[in-house]
């Protein structure tokens, strides 16, 4: 997995000011301050993603009312080009109307095309209010890939291997 230097990250809040010294990364700062345009609240975790060739941010958000957002973003233009919002389990009544298929069933789907071991997974819903579970999955070479499952059809939506992360979720880990 490929590091790279950070320093001085400090992303206590996107109410405050988040002095963000990443090598250089003009486009980290732009993602930054584009998601604090679209939401207020902590920043739980930062990632910084490989999406078929091309660099992304995903920034994860808790907003003051205790929801959870999550921000794709462009690495090379720091705009943001998804927005997805998170829910507790796959009980909540938004994800469960929508979901067709178990999360075991999912899991299974994911795991059948990118083997490994399932390190966390979140129950997203998308803009247009479709349901997922997105899977990080740890290859037996340590390789950690993000794996969407639409909800509804069991398809896989979107693959991302992971570059590096700043933060964790604890209830998301298995």
């Amino acid at each position: 997995m490929k590091k790279q230097l950070i320093s001085g990250v400090m992303l206590l809040s996107l109410n405050a000011v988040i002095p963000v010294s990443v090598a250089g990364d003009q486009a980290l700062e732009d993602c930054l301050a584009e998601v604090k345009k679209e939401k207020t609240g902590t920043v739980l975790k930062l990632e910084k993603l490989n999406v078929s060739g091309k660099p992304f941010y995903e920034v994860e958000v808790k907003d003051a009312n205790g929801f959870e957002w999550e921000f794709m973003c462009d690495a090379v233009t720091g705009k943001i080009t998804e927005t997805e919002s998170e829910v507790a389990d796959p009980k909540s009544q938004a994800f469960k109307q929508k979901a067709k298929i178990t999360e075991e069933d999912a899991a299974k789907i994911a795991l059948k095309a990118y083997p490994g071991k399932i390190e966390e997974v979140e129950y997203e819903i998308e803009k247009d209010g479709s349901a997922s579970f997105e899977f990080d999955i740890v290859s037996e070479k340590g390789v950690e890939t993000k794996v969407e499952v639409d909800a509804a059809t069991g398809k896989i939506i979107e693959v991302s291997i992971e570059e590096w992360e700043i933060g964790e979720e604890s209830d998301e880990k298995r």
